[in-house]
């Protein structure tokens, strides 16, 4: 097979998180495409965090790029190229929810979107979550919690509100993971 080859990449406008680049592209018939890219500098985690009374802790907030609130785990950007994602995911829980856990699994590492950007994400369990402090969130943030149960989740997700992708895969492995013990 053929393959496509890069043949230029031009960076466009780097933001605070992610870099734009055009990229030039040589595809296997030898004609010449351009190409959107994003990278993302940090990588992320998410959490499923389960309450010890089984409800999975969910946040609501607004997202600018959908211009409405979302329903999605708690999550976050590593604070540098060299931190642990386990240690990003214990922060984000406790700052958006003021839970924390003793029960860590890691579910998945995803890519929330192939075609044009490589995100990273690892996803974790957290269970037996307990409320340990009030939220801490970043200037920017307005985030509200709410407790969920799995059979909820599940009908959000097959009616589309919610779209998530890191959500989507975590709620689902959780629970696919959670059927074969």
């Amino acid at each position: 097979m053929e393959h496509v080859e890069r043949i230029a990449r031009e960076k466009i406008y780097s933001g605070s998180v992610v870099d734009f680049y055009r990229d030039t592209m040589k595809l296997p018939d030898g004609t010449e495409e351009y190409y959107d890219f994003i990278h993302h500098r940090m990588g992320a985690a998410a959490v499923v965090s389960v309450t010890a009374g089984g409800k999975f802790l969910m946040v609501r907030q607004y997202r600018p790029a959908l211009d409405r609130y979302t329903l999605e785990l708690p999550a976050g950007k590593r604070d540098s190229l060299t931190e642990d994602t386990l240690v990003t995911a214990k922060r984000e829980l406790s700052e958006e929810t003021g839970y924390e856990s003793s029960n860590w699994t890691k579910l998945l590492s995803l890519r929330t979107t192939v075609a044009f950007c490589d995100e990273h994400i690892d996803v974790y369990a957290a269970t037996g979550c307990v409320k340990k402090t009030a939220q801490h969130l970043d200037p920017d943030e307005s985030i509200e919690i709410l407790e969920c149960d799995a059979e909820d989740l599940k009908k959000k997700i097959f009616a589309g509100e919610i779209e998530d992708a890191k959500t989507v895969a975590g709620i689902m492995a959780f629970l696919t993971y959670q059927g074969e013990k």
